[in-house]
């Protein structure tokens, strides 16, 4: 599948690695719905892209918000053959900790974001992407995952995190194998250390300090990079049903 052919949703869409894959794919040619929740933000986005981009206001924990976001990028994009899933949340918090024990509420709302999430928007656009017409390879439609490489090196505090990213990661091979049938290929991409706007927040000096963690190159990962990858995996049809590891070479010290 080709870039310039892409139908595209972008959860997470307005900053970080969702804005710079959507800003990608419309330099390339393609066309891009950005799913957010944050209406300020992806409004800008989608102006800064063009007429090649939308934006829809969307809660991916929200399954008929989802539903209903989704079957509009289908008819404003003319179809949808491509769904990157960047839309989550990394709040900290140790199982007992200072503040005492880790609310369900905390953890459930982790999961509900990074994971039920992630299935609710692939959900919805497999379900438009099987009345699309197969292409040359049989492919109707490309799914792309994030999860992150605290799936396999969480640190201390990232209970809720490293489950729900390890749960992306547990899922990318069944659902690739299910969804072979209808020629729809599923990869997961697990970022180390990323500028994303989390990190942003953070003195240049912790940025730096952070970064030097990467073996090499020994930086904060830039969400173009992120971007490229998705593209490659668009691009390249033997690449299915992996987690591919995006981090330098990175492995997380437990705290």
């Amino acid at each position: 599948m080709q870039l310039k052919d892409l139908r595209a949703i972008v959860t997470g869409g307005a900053s970080g690695l969702g804005f710079a894959t959507a800003e990608r794919i419309v330099r390339c040619g393609g066309k891009v719905a950005l799913l957010d929740v944050n209406d300020a933000q992806g409004t800008a986005a989608a102006a800064s892209l063009g007429a090649s981009a939308t934006f829809l206001r969307t809660d991916v924990s929200d399954e008929a918000a989802v539903d209903a976001s989704v079957g509009s990028a289908a008819q404003w994009l003319g179809g949808l053959n491509a769904a990157v899933n960047c839309a989550g949340v990394a709040t900290p918090g140790r199982l007992v900790g200072k503040q005492g024990p880790l609310a369900g509420a905390a953890f459930r709302k982790v999961i509900e974001i990074n994971l039920v999430g992630t299935v609710l928007v692939t959900k919805a656009a497999v379900v438009a992407m099987q009345r699309n017409a197969p292409n040359t390879e049989g492919e109707r439609g490309v799914i792309v995952m994030t999860a992150s490489v605290a799936a396999f090196d969480g640190q201390i505090g990232q209970i809720a995190y490293a489950a729900s990213k390890g749960g992306i990661v547990g899922m990318t091979l069944p659902m690739a194998r299910e969804l072979a049938s209808s020629g729809i290929r599923v990869v997961t991409i697990a970022p180390g250390l990323f500028l994303t706007p989390m990190m942003k927040g953070l003195p240049q000096e912790a940025q730096d300090s952070l970064g030097k963690q990467t073996p090499f190159p020994p930086r904060l990962g830039r969400p173009d990079e992120y971007a490229a990858l998705v593209a490659q995996i668009v691009e390249n049809t033997m690449l299915n049903g992996e987690t591919i590891r995006l981090d330098g070479a990175v492995r997380m010290a437990p705290r």
